[in-house]
């Protein structure tokens, strides 16, 4: 069961990346006419922020994800990648 766990871990983290490199591709090629096509997308979640504000300390919370092409390309490739291992 601990090995699943890790392997679980593994998956988490491979994904994660593949969403930040395809992210990075994808805005990194958003001038290229031929490429464009990878930052299409859709962004949705909290644009302004929620604030507590109880005097003494006040908490900002705000959390906004975008799906983009590249980025949904990144969680595959990362997938096949965490399969190979």
């Amino acid at each position: 069961m601990k090995g699943q766990t890790k392997n679980v871990w593994v998956l988490v983290l491979f994904l994660l990346a593949g969403v930040v490199l395809g992210g990075f591709i994808g805005s990194l090629f958003a001038d290229v006419p031929a490429l464009s096509w990878l930052t299409y997308g859709n962004k949705f979640g909290l644009t302004s922020p929620l604030v507590l504000d109880i005097g003494v300390l006040t908490l900002q919370f705000a959390i906004t994800i975008r799906f983009t092409i590249a980025g949904i390309i990144g969680i595959f490739v990362a997938f096949m990648v965490y399969r190979k291992l």
